[in-house]
């Protein structure tokens, strides 16, 4: 039976790269994969693009109104659904990701953030983690050496809590930086102090 996969990590943990090996390992093997990324990542247009320098089209950018299910249903011979940054997913899109695992059988892996620049959740991880089948964490570290699982926005180089839960990195002087809770924590109160 195929499963439905959230593989997540906090930024530069390498979940793109990660999803472009997975790729490469199934059509290695004569096996095609169907690789998809929501519209409203603009970052790479439509592409998904590693950190590393390594990229590839997908073969679905996919709006918040499509059904992904309907998407997969009409196409032949996929062995495997590759989604990257998941976590802007619909929660009827998840579900509809469970459908394909269940009703056609073909296992589905998503790679994305679990939480946002405030630790809040994002729709699409937050159904992942209720209903995926397996899940998984992708570790990266943080500046002081531990272990990394919150996403800090920097806005022309200064930390920043106010804003849309989504703004795409490298965009109007928009950065990101995984960091630990320690580290994230003393930012917190430092941006309330002054």
């Amino acid at each position: 039976m195929a499963k439905l996969y959230f593989k997540y990590g906090a930024m530069n943990s390498g979940k793109t790269t990660i999803l472009l090996q997975t790729a490469h390992n199934y059509e290695e093997r004569g096996m095609h994969v169907f690789v998809v990324k929501p519209s409203i990542d603009t970052k790479a247009n439509e592409y998904i693009s590693s950190r590393l320098g390594i990229k590839r089209k997908v073969d679905c950018l996919l709006s918040e109104s499509d059904d992904i299910y309907k998407i997969i249903k009409k196409k032949k011979d996929i062995n495997v659904v590759l989604v990257d940054e998941c976590q802007f997913l619909k929660r009827e899109q998840v579900d509809e990701l469970m459908k394909i695992t269940t009703d056609l059988n073909i296992p589905v892996l998503c790679y994305g953030l679990r939480t946002d620049f405030k630790t809040n959740g994002f729709e699409g991880s937050e159904r992942l983690l209720l209903i995926a089948h397996s899940i998984e964490e992708i570790k990266t570290i943080c500046r002081c050496g531990a272990k990394a699982i919150y996403n800090a926005r920097f806005v022309n180089g200064k930390f920043e809590l106010e804003g849309g839960q989504v703004e795409i990195d490298g965009r109007e002087n928009i950065t990101y930086e995984s960091l630990c809770p320690k580290c994230y924590s003393k930012l917190v109160e430092k941006y309330y102090k002054s």
